[in-house]
């Protein structure tokens, strides 16, 4: 089997080449961008490209959009998501839009190697791989996205609507700076706000949070 790898952790990146070769396959590249795996597959399409969600350069969606592009460019390539992470908007769309050939795992259950390779075998033969959970997830549908978001969550939405930066915020209520802006990528994450040329995630987080 060929295999592409995609993964901005360099030390899983090179487990998971190294474990794949051990097992008789040939990765044909192993990257840590969204562009580089595009362009690897796209220099040499292989049998499964395994891929992560949050990747450069914008550290969001990143992956799971090179995805979704490899499977309408290279039908013939299957896709593997390896992450920790459940993106709902598009892995929605790859998921029902693919009769096979795609899967999705989540890191922090992959307990057997046997697991993982068994799953990889499934895409690149055409078949799917579903982590329970991630199916769970993408079937859960909140009435509103703010009910996504925890009290803590909210709270920093809040304050944000109320004008206050990052640094006001960690000071009204508590905490640490880097935990303001910890929860604030978490509340751009849950109300689907990717990185997006010219307009500001938190802008639109607020108007998010402001509509009746």
């Amino acid at each position: 089997m060929r295999v592409v790898l995609a993964d901005d952790s360099t030390l899983l990146r090179e487990g998971l080449a190294r474990l794949l070769a051990d097992e008789g396959h040939d990765v044909t590249a192993a990257v840590g961008d969204a562009p580089a795996l595009v362009a690897a597959v796209a220099a040499d399409p292989p049998d499964v490209a395994v891929v992560d969600v949050r990747m450069p350069p914008g550290h969001s969606d990143d992956g799971l959009r090179a995805a979704l592009e490899i499977r309408e460019r290279w039908p013939e390539t299957g896709v593997l998501v390896l992450s920790q992470y459940v993106e709902r908007r598009y892995a929605t769309e790859l998921v029902t839009g693919s009769t096979g050939g795609v899967g999705y795992l989540l890191k922090d259950r992959v307990v057997q190697v046997d697991e993982f390779l068994d799953a990889l075998d499934r895409v690149a033969t055409g078949g799917t791989a579903l982590d329970p959970e991630v199916v769970r997830r993408l079937l859960t549908h909140s009435s509103h996205p703010l009910d996504r978001l925890t009290p803590r969550e909210r709270e920093v939405l809040d304050r944000m609507a109320q004008g206050h930066t990052n640094a006001a915020i960690a000071t009204r209520l508590h905490v640490s700076q880097s935990a303001v802006e910890k929860h604030a990528n978490a509340i751009f994450d849950k109300l689907d706000l990717g990185h997006t040329e010219g307009y500001s995630r938190r802008v639109l987080a607020i108007l998010r949070y402001l509509e009746p």
